[in-house]
């Protein structure tokens, strides 16, 4: 059992790293970030497909929650293009650190829609994630419009998580993904479609890119995904809570080994991002011991 854990445990770290490595990934593909993210939601969707296939999932779902998957849907597609816009705005770096504020935003959100009582340590905790964003936006003023797109990026994954978290509880991971993703490929399109996207440069995308592309679909979005929900069933929400939290630091750290100096940015940045990233472990820890005294008592 212990070693079922511990394998777990070093997969997750896997995982995590594959997500810090998307970064890079949206740094290293040339096109845009709208067809950057329609090829990559494309991509995931055709393999979940085939999983779902494969294993004889069923697709079924009723009109409630298929609003829910709509809305879903749209939200990831937008937090994900405003994601990969704002790292080629800006750095890997900053959109990272910017994106470590999502926890902060679903702890604001989370009140307003469950309508549950606002936590003391939560405000204080709101406190600490502003003044880290005030030491970043103040060392790397050139960077501001990235910082503003990462930060609304990291308020869509804030309320696409919340999202989430309701529809795991009634239907499986691997179908709430292909919906999600496969509505997200629609609305993109019509997007693209009404823009008038579709020109033959849009079709003509690089060897390196398809290779980039390909990994960023297949490695980094569905694999990762369901290979995520497998582990979580070994691990405890609280390991597994920590050790997503380590996706900025596994990002920053590939970005400084691969774009060299491209990526180093003011020592005030650090202190920052590290107050943000800080705060969102002391949060973590917080509610799970919180939640394992209301389990006691």
């Amino acid at each position: 059992m212990q070693k079922d854990k511990v394998a777990n445990l070093i997969h997750l770290h896997f995982i995590v790293f594959i997500w810090g490595f998307t970064a890079i990934l949206g740094k290293l593909i040339s096109i845009d970030s709208l067809p950057l993210v329609w090829y990559r939601m494309l991509i995931a969707t055709l393999v979940i497909m085939v999983y779902l296939l494969w294993m004889k999932i069923p697709l079924k779902v009723d009109k409630k929650t298929l609003l829910w998957f709509i809305t879903a849907g749209i939200v990831v597609a937008l937090h994900w293009v405003t994601f990969f816009l704002a790292i080629k705005v800006s750095t890997v770096s900053v959109a990272l650190a910017m994106m470590s504020t999502g926890a902060f935003f679903t702890a604001l959100l989370e009140p307003l829609l469950f309508k549950r009582k606002i936590i003391g340590y939560e405000i204080f905790f709101g406190i600490l994630v502003v003044m880290g964003l005030y030491l970043i936006f103040k060392v790397e003023t050139n960077y501001s419009y990235g910082m503003g797109i990462a930060l609304l990026s990291a308020f869509l994954a804030a309320i696409f998580a919340i999202i989430n978290g309701k529809l795991v509880q009634t239907n499986r991971p691997a179908v709430i993904s292909y919906y999600e993703l496969g509505i997200g490929v629609l609305f993109l399109t019509i997007i693209l479609a009404v823009n008038g996207s579709y020109t033959v440069d849009f079709f003509t995308v690089g060897t390196m890119d398809w290779v980039y592309l390909i990994v960023l679909g297949v490695l980094c979005t569905a694999y990762a995904f369901i290979a995520a929900v497998k582990v979580m069933r070994v691990l405890t929400p609280y390991t597994v809570m920590l050790t997503t939290n380590l996706e900025p630091v596994y990002g920053i750290l590939l970005a400084w080994f691969i774009f060299g100096n491209e990526e180093k940015m003011n020592p005030l940045f650090y202190v920052g991002a590290g107050i943000i990233l800080a705060t969102v472990i002391a949060n973590g820890v917080l509610k799970q011991r919180t939640g394992i005294k209301r389990k006691v008592s």
